[in-house]
């Protein structure tokens, strides 16, 4: 996607990244979460999606020592199917590789098989589940991780 830019989080983009958020999961994270993370966790690396002025899309993780683990990536519904999610994806492995982090992992929805595809694309495998990880459902979690 030749416009689209990859960018740092900052808090001017927190309207947007909510409205995504909101849209996106039955269970979002609050405004101040958020803050907390793009300014105060020092573990954390958060990215946005932009296409024209606009924020389309964002993802997050923690670096832990030597890994990343990926903490949310979601793409506004009219923004799905333009490769948003994939850039997204390679651009936090990009991170990793530049602070020559050595492995990835996230946890990801047993149902959310569109994610999983994505995640394998890039080389994660599943490799365990938390049981009963999502509150709001009590669905479980597959653990996958990637080495960088």
């Amino acid at each position: 996607m030749p416009n689209l830019i990859l960018r740092e989080m900052e808090t001017k983009d927190l309207e947007e990244v909510l409205y995504i958020e909101n849209t996106c999961f039955t269970t979002p994270w609050s405004k101040n979460a958020f803050i907390k993370e793009i300014t105060e966790n020092k573990l954390a690396k958060y990215i946005v999606a932009q296409l024209e002025d606009k924020v389309v899309g964002y993802g997050g993780m923690w670096i832990i020592l030597d890994e990343g683990h990926i903490t949310n990536i979601a793409v506004a519904p009219n923004y799905r199917g333009l490769g948003i999610g994939s850039a997204i994806v390679k651009e936090l492995i990009n991170i990793c590789k530049k602070l020559e982090i050595n492995r990835m992992t996230l946890e990801v929805r047993k149902s959310n098989i569109v994610a999983q595809n994505l995640y394998e694309k890039y080389g994660f495998k599943a490799c365990g589940v938390r049981p009963k990880y999502y509150s709001d459902t009590n669905e479980d979690a597959i653990i996958m991780w990637k080495e960088v």
